[in-house]
């Protein structure tokens, strides 16, 4: 993994310089990855949703591959920025529909018991997307915490690494956002 880790990285950095074969070289190394963290998204979509984790995929590459100004540090940011377009996309698409729909029938997301008052609620991806812009305007950091461990599937390493910070801040982040979260969603108020 190590040895993967330090190829993608320096991948990365060819692909920043101007390397375009670089990103042929790359794709193949963060394939799976980038489907397991799709799956990750879509496991949390309703049953019928008409997005598959091929297309979720394969939307976050042509996406990343406009993302020509992106300072690409680790593997570890690549799919932190890619966990993100995952999410930019879903809500996008979400927010499509209900245009297109006029309020009615929301994309649905089944959050983890950490996040709801009871287990078992399924909160709309809207006001979750709507929770986390406002704890990003709380705080940034818990807010990208949530982001890369909920939607990112990124583990506490892998986001300390990208946030550039402890194991423990991200510990002690994880715990007072899913604390916030868990109040702005069930009060359905800013929860500061």
């Amino acid at each position: 993994m190590a040895s993967d880790s330090a190829e993608v990285t320096r991948l990365l950095l060819a692909w920043r310089a101007g390397d375009a074969g670089a990103l042929e070289r790359l794709i193949p190394l963060v394939h799976a990855e980038l489907r397991r963290i799709a799956r990750g998204f879509m496991r949390k979509e309703r049953a019928c949703h008409t997005l598959q984790t091929s297309a979720l995929v394969n939307e976050a590459y042509l996406r990343l591959i406009d993302a020509h100004n992106v300072d690409w540090q680790n593997r570890a940011h690549f799919f932190a920025v890619s966990a993100s377009l995952m999410r930019r996309i879903l809500v996008d698409l979400a927010r499509e529909r209900r245009a297109r729909k006029r309020g009615g029938s929301v994309e649905l997301v089944v959050l983890d018991e950490a996040f709801v008052a009871r287990p078992g609620k399924r909160e709309d991806l809207l006001a979750v997307d709507e929770a986390l812009t406002a704890l990003a305007a709380a705080d940034e950091r818990k807010s990208k915490v949530v982001e890369l461990r909920f939607f990112g599937g990124l583990n506490e390493t892998e986001i300390a690494e990208a946030l550039q910070v402890s194991p423990e801040t991200v510990r002690r982040d994880w715990r007072l956002a899913k604390s916030w979260l868990l109040r702005f969603l069930s009060e359905g108020r800013d929860g500061t």
